[in-house]
C-alpha cells in the first residue's frame, strides 16, 4: 500500500517539529535532560540522579562538575597504600558554610555530593523550618584506615579512602544547633529537620546511615559515594 508523497512529507515535518519540541523543552529543563552537563544551580529533576551518580565513577566530569559549578577544586598527590590508597583526594570545601574541623579531605565524589545536598536539600529546609541558614557543618571525620565496624576481618570501610563523611551537626545564621545525637528524637522541629535531610542524602549519595539504622550511628549521618553495580543504594 502507498502513501501519496504530500502526506509522507506532512508526517516528516510533524515528526521534526515533535523532536525539535523536545528538544527546546530539554533545554529549558535540564534536570530533566541526561545529556546536559550537572550544575550546581541545577534544580533536581528526573535526570539529576543519574548525573550525580556517573560523578562517583568519573573523575575527569565530577571535576569538570566543581568547575562549572565555581567550587574550588585542588586535587592533592595520591597518597597510602593497599584498601586505604586515596588517589582521588582533595580538600573538602563547600559553597555556602564552614566545616569544623575546617580540615577536611575526601572524593571528589563526596565534595560534589555534599554541595549538591547541602544547596538543594540542607538549605532549603533550614529556611522553611528555621527561617535561617545553615553556616557551618560539623563532622567526625572523613579519612579513617579502618574495616567497617572496625573489626580486624570484613569488608573496608568508604573511610578508608576518603570516600564518607559522618555529620554530627548542623549551626544555622541565628546560633541554633542542631545535633544528630541530642536531637534525632528530640523538639519536633529539630527532629523533623534532621530527618529531612537524612531523606534528601539519598539522592546524592549513594550510602546514607543515620540513627534509626543502627547504634554505631546514633550521633551522626554517615554519607559515602560507594559505587555499585546497577546503582543500588542504602538509604537508612
Amino acid at each position: 500500500m502507498s502513501f501519496p508523497v504530500d502526506r509522507i512529507a506532512l508526517s516528516l515535518l510533524l515528526l521534526a517539529c515533535v523532536i525539535l519540541a523536545g528538544l527546546n523543552w530539554l533545554q529549558d529543563h535540564p534536570e530533566d535532560n541526561p545529556w546536559a552537563p550537572l550544575t550546581l544551580d541545577e534544580q533536581p529533576g528526573w535526570a539529576t540522579g543519574r548525573k550525580l551518580a556517573a560523578l562517583r565513577a568519573d573523575l575527569v566530569a565530577c571535576r569538570a562538575f566543581l568547575d562549572r559549578s565555581g567550587l574550588p577544586n585542588r586535587p592533592l598527590p595520591p597518597e597510602g597504600a593497599g584498601a586505604c590508597r586515596r588517589e582521588d583526594r582533595g580538600p573538602l570545601l563547600l559553597p555556602d558554610a564552614t566545616l569544623k574541623p575546617q580540615r577536611a579531605e575526601a572524593t571528589c565524589a563526596v565534595d560534589a555530593g555534599m554541595a549538591f545536598w547541602l544547596r538543594h536539600v540542607v538549605q532549603p529546609q533550614a529556611e522553611a523550618m528555621f527561617s535561617s541558614p545553615v553556616i557551618r557543618i560539623e563532622h567526625l571525620g572523613t579519612v579513617n584506615c579502618r574495616r567497617i565496624g572496625n573489626g580486624a576481618k570484613g569488608a573496608w570501610s568508604e573511610h578508608a579512602t576518603g570516600n564518607a563523611i559522618d555529620v554530627s551537626a548542623f549551626v544555622l545564621a541565628n546560633g541554633r544547633r542542631v545535633e544528630v545525637k541530642r536531637d534525632w528524637k528530640g523538639g519536633v522541629d529539630d527532629a523533623a529537620f534532621l530527618h529531612a535531610v537524612r531523606d534528601g542524602a539519598c539522592g546524592s549519595f549513594s550510602t546514607v546511615l543515620s540513627p534509626d539504622y543502627n547504634a554505631a550511628h546514633a550521633d551522626h549521618l554517615h554519607l559515602d559515594q560507594a559505587r555499585r553495580t546497577g546503582g543500588w543504594k542504602a538509604c537508612h
